[in-house]
Order: structure tokens, then C-alpha cells, then sequence
């Protein structure tokens, strides 16, 4: 593929500062508040990383305490998801389900999240009890929460409980307030809520960027796929933007606790707030990365002009895009939503970014959208993004190559709180069905779900959005639609399996696996679910051809997902790791894990917290919550060898058009993977030895990535494994264990 040249005379001339506006009633938002619960409290910043506190509130008793974060939860669980699942472990039994009250939100950014010398370091980790898998769910978010909270004086908030009516929770961490209030008259949706709150709790013009608001809308309360938006103020735009913690429902959880938004009002960030115990590795490492991305950026990814949508070409090159529910890989309309269209949709005369000192700057925004659809037709909005999965699974796996329908259902996700890449992949599935007869007009209240048709997709959303027609079981995602449509007779139960996108009840995100074993156990082999930022192993598969042989496929199925982990432990985002790669990358020893900045990583650890590790010793730290979440899910129910079963549509063709589609390749594989002669033989035939040709296929991986892992065939980790992380100190997790070992 040829490089794309960025050409400044070809971007839209579009005034990034207009937009509509939502402060007149705030005044009387304001008064409408009503006090139920406030309490003050000393702030601190951390040392080396931590603060040492964790919040607690119950938003249905109104309880607000502090609780300790020990010394054995440092070691263990490091921060982050680490902190999170610890938490909600504590909080919740076997039996507890998503809407009781005792399930819990969990909020933790990591010891090294807020520093601002390095790309990429204001990441928090969200974890709940998920409504669509019923085993905790993680989800990384930027914006500046995460690092407020800290700042304010806390390494996590744990939200229990619920209340019997919508309340504000608000964290003041320069004065040390924090305020439980009723309010009985805020907006819903996300980009009036947090607009409206953060001009409500800023003390003036200065302290926006202080300020930072957590929030979901209207669709959360009607569906079990609701996100949260974590905002940050834009300076240069002067509004408010959002990056989202989107996968599993959490959003839907924080309505259910009738939780309206998370204030919080932090000090004014500087670059030593986080008290590290080496400030000058940091600096170091942080200037030698920084001036990598500027020299390296443009002839490698053009994260800081195109953000993370420079993939779909190339994912459409290696017929890897979803297109039309995971059918295909490529599509001859995808130039119209490819990178060489957002670079000049995509404002490029500011500098983007979801948190202080991120040169890679990749958080691009989409300026002046006239909305054409939905409560708030004719507003001029900007719009976050589309990253990549957004423009593959709001746009090719629907057949939406209308760039403006794009971004307006990806603006429409985002303010009523629904997850980018549950509904592109539900919906994607949606008109499968209708495709293939399984729906029809009559069955989903007159929507017409055909491929591409962008005003039925947006109705059906503010269907959701209004908890009304077919929008509201579309609302309960992929599994409990298939479920909803055998129950009813509704087609073939073996396609709709085949078909539905899911595993352990989340939807894929947005890569099709069929020629990729190491993706296809990178989604199905995962603690919460298909998500890809668990184990992305596609590129170095498929592009990058770093990953030729099975043994090396098991292997980085064993290793990725650790690495990955830790990145989620600490407040990093992942992209800074490879996505711009030093210049000598490819002559180093493992290109792929790229080993020089595996070290900055070590580093930046080691001198913030002040305890000297290795690259070992990253893995090690990722295993020991990587398997405590493991045994998590076999305490809920769940983490056993049948719920990593993947639907075949992940493995292979399941109709014939797909595999007529790519017909050659195929008829190859019969003959050089299975060592047999295609001539003569049906496509149902021929379809009939790659499904189990793959499904073999697929078992073994299983086997060889379980013994890795040091987890039983049936996946479970065995009690030499805890023993050898430690876990053996935690007899719970033990005797979880232990049911499923004979």
C-alpha cells in the first residue's frame, strides 16, 4: 500500500470553536439540587503513584467513607483493573446479579495514570458486573476522571448500592468536600449533562479544564448495552469532549443505581502532581519517546493526523474489515470512510489528545455535524472521532459508507450512552436477519434493516434511546436476540448461532478472524469477552506476518494478553506501545512485543513507584490478576472451556455466497491444509470440511493455550499455578478452584 501524503489544502475548512450550546437553564438546574449528603475530608496527591485511599460511597444509604489500600493490594493487584476486581471480588457473592445493590462500579486509574511526560498516561480502568455476561467486565477510558480522582486524593471509587432517585455525586479535591445531591431536573443526555455540569461546577473560565464529569444517557436506562462518557474540556474548542469506557453495559449499571453523573473538581494539573520516586527517568524516557512519535509518525501509522481510522484501508487490503455482519473482508466503497476522507473531515488546525502531554494526539474531533435525525436534529455538534472501530462497525458491517450517517450514529452512540461496537455489531447482525428472512418489516415494527440503510439504523437507535418498538430488544444485544428469535421460531437455530456475534455474551469488536487463529483465540480465549484489547494479535498475524507457525500462534495467546493486561494495572493506554515503533524496530530481536518501549514501560513503573522491576516481572504482575479474574468468572458461574467456544462465523464461512466469495482461497486450503482434492465436490461439501477442519483446528489452540496459560484443559488454572502467583494466599480463590479439579 502507498503511504497517505497529508495535503493541508484538501482539509475542510470547517470553525472547530461553533457549536450549539446548552447554559441557558442552568441556573435553574442549579437550584433544583438538593443536598443529601456532604461530608469533608483532607486532600492529598499521591506518593510514588499512590494515594493510599480508597472512596467509598453507597449511593443508597448515603454512606461515604475511606478505606485503606493496603500494602498486599499493591503487590498483588498492582491498581487499576487490578484494584477493581479486588473490590468488586469483596463487594459481591456467587449469586449476585448485575441489578442488585450490592454489585459495584469500581474506578481506578493505576500508580503511574497522570504523569505528563509520557504518551498516553491518563488512563482509567472501569469495572462492574456486566449485564450482557454476567462475570465482572473492564473497560479502559481516557479523559481526566481517572487522574482528577487521584489528584483529589483517592486510588479508586467504589460505587455500591442504589438510590431511589437521581443523584450527583461530587468530589471537590481542593477544598476536600464531597457532596451527595439530588437532581431532580438534569438533562439525560451526555453532551448537554456534562456541558451543563461542568460550567455548574467550575468556580470559573480557568477552572473548566478542572473539572471532569462521568455520565451516560437516555439508551443506558433502556437497554443493557449503556456506556459511560468520561469527559475532558477541550481549551482550543472550549467545550466539552469525551472519551467512552464502553464495553459490557456499565452504563446501563450506573442508571440502574439511578446515579445521573460523577463530579469531579481537581487541582490544577502540573507535571510532579504524582510524586514519583524518579522524576528525571521519567523526563528522560518521555523526551527520547516524544521525539520517536514526531520523527516517526508520518511514515508509519499518522496517529496525530488520522487517529486510530488509518487502519481501515489497510484492513480492508487484507480483507480483514467487517463487512455485512462478518460475511467479508473488503468492500469497493470503503474509500468513501478511510482514512483519506477523515483526514480532511477530521479538524487538523488543534492540537487533539484525551490527557496532558500525549504526543501521539490521536483523539481526533469532527467539528461542525448538522445533525438530520433524533431529539436534537438541526444542533451543530462535534463529533469524537471515528476511531476505527466506530468506522468499521457503525459503517462497513452495516454498509454505511455515507460518511456524515457515520458520524452522526457514532454522536448519537456517544450521548445516549451506547457502546460504538456493540451496536455496530448488533446491528450488523439485525440486518443479517433481515437479509436472510429471520426479520422482516412486520417483526421489527416497520423498520426496513437493509444493508447501508442509515435512517432505519438511526431509528432504530432512538427507538432504544426511547425505550420503545424494536429498538428495545435490540437493546439486549446479540445473545438474548438470538435467543428472543428461536424462542419465536424465527429461522434456522444453527445459523442464528453461527451468525450472532458474540461470545460470553459481549460482541465481537470490529476484525473478522476467519483466516486468523491467533485473533480467533484472541477473542474467544479472553477473561470478559471478544475485545480486542485484550489480545489485538491480527496486525502481527495478517500484516505483519509475525506469527507464522502454531507455536507461535499459543505463544503470543500466552503472553499478549498478560502484556496487554498490564496496561490496564498502571492507567497506560495501548496505543503508545506499537502503533508508532522506533525507526530500528524490525532488526531488533521480537519485533513484535517491540522491546524498546517494553523497557520504557519497565522504567516508568520503576521510577514512579520506586520498586525496581523487569520485563519478567511486568509478565508476572499480569498473570497474578489475569488469573484472579479467571477464577472470578468461575466463582460467577462462568470461565470454563464451553463459554470460550467462539460462533463459527469467527472460524469460517457459513453460507454459501461467502464461500463462493473467496472460492480459491478456500479450494487451496482444502488442498494444502487438508491435503485433499476440491475438484468435483458442492460448496455445501466443501463447506462441510472447513468447518471441521476449523473447529479442530480451533480445539487444539485451545489445548495448546490452556497448557500455557497453566490452566487445566477445561480452563482452570490449577493450584500450582496459583500457588506460583502467590494466589494461594487468598483461600477463597483456592477454594473456587477446587470445585472444578478432580
Amino acid at each position: 500500500m502507498s503511504q497517505l501524503v497529508f495535503d493541508p489544502s484538501k482539509v475542510m475548512d470547517i470553525d472547530y470553536t461553533q457549536r450549539t450550546e446548552y447554559l441557558e437553564g442552568l441556573e435553574a438546574i442549579k437550584a433544583a439540587h438538593k443536598v443529601l449528603k456532604e461530608i469533608t475530608y483532607a486532600p492529598s496527591l499521591p506518593d510514588k503513584g499512590y494515594t493510599n485511599r480508597t472512596l467509598y460511597v453507597n449511593v443508597g444509604t448515603h454512606e461515604i467513607t475511606e478505606k485503606p489500600v493496603t500494602q498486599q493490594m499493591k503487590d498483588v493487584f498492582i491498581g487499576g483493573r487490578g484494584f477493581g476486581l479486588y473490590h468488586l471480588w469483596n463487594a459481591v457473592k456467587p449469586t449476585t446479579r448485575w441489578n442488585d445493590p450490592e454489585n459495584e462500579i469500581v474506578i481506578s486509574p493505576g500508580p503511574v495514570a497522570g504523569i505528563t511526560q509520557y504518551a498516553g498516561t491518563g488512563k482509567s480502568l472501569v469495572v462492574s458486573l456486566s449485564p450482557q455476561t454476567d462475570i465482572p467486565i473492564d473497560s479502559n477510558v481516557g479523559g481526566f476522571y481517572g487522574p482528577l480522582l487521584k489528584f483529589s486524593g483517592f486510588d479508586a471509587l467504589e460505587l455500591q448500592g442504589k438510590s431511589d432517585k437521581d443523584i450527583i455525586l461530587f468530589i471537590d479535591g481542593v477544598k476536600g468536600i464531597i457532596r451527595i445531591e439530588e437532581a431532580p431536573t438534569d438533562p439525560v443526555d451526555s453532551h448537554v449533562l456534562a456541558e451543563v455540569l461542568t460550567h455548574m461546577y467550575a468556580e470559573n473560565e480557568k477552572d473548566l479544564p478542572n473539572i471532569s464529569v462521568v455520565s451516560t444517557g437516555a439508551a443506558a436506562e433502556h437497554s443493557l448495552i449503556g456506556m459511560l462518557n468520561f469527559s475532558f474540556y477541550d481549551r482550543r474548542r472550549k467545550c466539552v469532549r469525551f472519551k467512552q469506557a464502553g464495553r459490557g453495559g456499565i452504563g446501563t449499571v450506573f442508571r440502574d443505581k439511578r446515579i445521573r453523573a460523577l463530579v469531579v473538581r481537581g487541582p490544577k494539573v502540573a507535571g510532579d502532581l504524582n510524586h514519583p520516586a524518579d522524576p528525571e527517568t521519567i523526563a528522560k524516557t518521555g523526551i527520547k519517546y516524544h521525539k520517536e512519535i514526531r520523527e516517526n509518525d508520518g511514515t508509519q501509522c499518522m496517529m496525530r493526523r488520522n487517529g486510530t481510522a488509518h487502519i481501515v484501508e489497510i484492513m480492508d487490503a487484507y480483507d480483514l474489515l467487517p463487512v455485512h455482519n462478518f460475511q467479508f473482508g473488503s468492500h469497493p466503497d470503503v474509500h468513501k470512510i478511510d482514512s483519506s476522507y477523515w483526514q480532511q473531515r477530521c479538524t487538523q488546525h488543534t492540537v487533539d489528545g484525551c490527557w496532558y502531554g500525549c504526543s501521539m494526539a490521536c483523539a481526533k474531533g469532527a467539528d461542525g455535524l448538522v445533525l438530520r435525525t433524533g431529539p436534537y436534529k438541526g444542533h451543530m455538534v462535534t463529533v469524537d472521532g471515528p476511531e476505527y472501530e466506530n468506522a468499521a462497525g457503525l459503517g462497513s458491517n452495516c454498509g454505511v459508507f455515507d460518511p456524515d450517517y457515520l458520524l452522526e450514529l457514532n454522536f448519537y452512540c456517544d450521548t445516549y450512552g451506547i457502546c460504538t461496537i456493540t451496536y455496530g455489531t448488533l446491528t450488523a447482525f439485525v440486518m443479517e436477519c433481515y437479509q436472510r428472512g429471520i426479520l422482516n418489516k412486520e417483526r421489527t415494527g416497520g423498520l426496513e434493516m437493509t444493508w447501508g440503510n442509515a435512517e432505519a439504523d438511526l431509528e432504530m437507535m432512538h427507538q432504544m434511546a426511547r425505550g420503545e418498538g424494536f429498538g428495545k430488544i435490540a437493546g439486549l444485544g446479540v445473545k438474548k436476540m438470538k435467543e428472543h428469535f428461536i424462542k419465536n421460531g424465527w429461522g434456522d437455530p444453527q445459523l442464528i448461532n453461527d451468525i450472532g456475534m458474540e461470545n460470553k455474551g459481549l460482541e465481537y469488536s470490529q476484525y473478522m478472524s476467519k483466516e486468523s487463529l491467533a485473533q480467533q483465540g484472541g477473542y474467544a480465549l479472553t477473561n470478559k469477552g471478544p475485545q480486542h484489547d485484550e489480545a489485538w494479535l491480527i496486525f502481527m498475524d495478517m500484516v505483519n506476518k509475525q506469527l507464522p507457525t502454531f507455536e507461535d500462534k499459543a505463544e503470543a495467546l500466552y503472553y499478549f494478553p498478560l502484556f496487554r493486561t498490564w496496561f490496564g494495572l498502571n492507567g497506560f493506554c495501548k496505543l503508545p506501545w506499537n502503533d508508532v515503533v522506533p525507526a530500528d524496530n524490525a532488526s531488533q530481536p521480537e519485533p513484535h512485543k517491540v522491546p524498546e518501549h517494553v523497557q520504557n514501560y519497565v522504567d516508568l513503573f520503576s521510577a514512579t513507584t520506586g520498586i525496581k522491576i523487569t520485563k519478567e516481572d511486568l509478565i508476572l504482575q499480569s498473570a497474578k490478576v489475569y488469573n484472579f479474574q479467571r477464577v472470578f468468572n468461575i466463582r460467577m458461574g462462568k470461565g470454563l472451556r464451553l463459554h470460550d467456544a467462539a460462533p463459527y462465523r469467527s472460524l469460517g464461512p457459513v453460507t454459501k455466497e461467502e464461500y463462493e466469495s473467496r472460492a480459491e482461497r478456500y479450494d487451496q486450503q482444502i488442498v494444502t491444509e487438508m491435503g485433499l482434492d476440491p475438484a468435483g465436490k458442492t460448496t455445501e461439501e466443501k463447506m462441510a470440511l472447513h468447518r471441521e477442519w476449523r473447529t479442530g483446528r480451533f480445539s487444539k489452540l485451545m489445548d495448546s493455550v490452556y497448557t500455557r496459560r497453566g490452566w487445566t484443559l477445561d480452563g482452570v488454572p490449577t493450584l500450582e499455578r496459583l500457588k506460583e502467583l502467590g494466589l494461594d494466599a487468598f483461600p477463597e480463590v483456592v477454594d473456587v478452584v477446587k470445585q472444578h479439579l478432580s
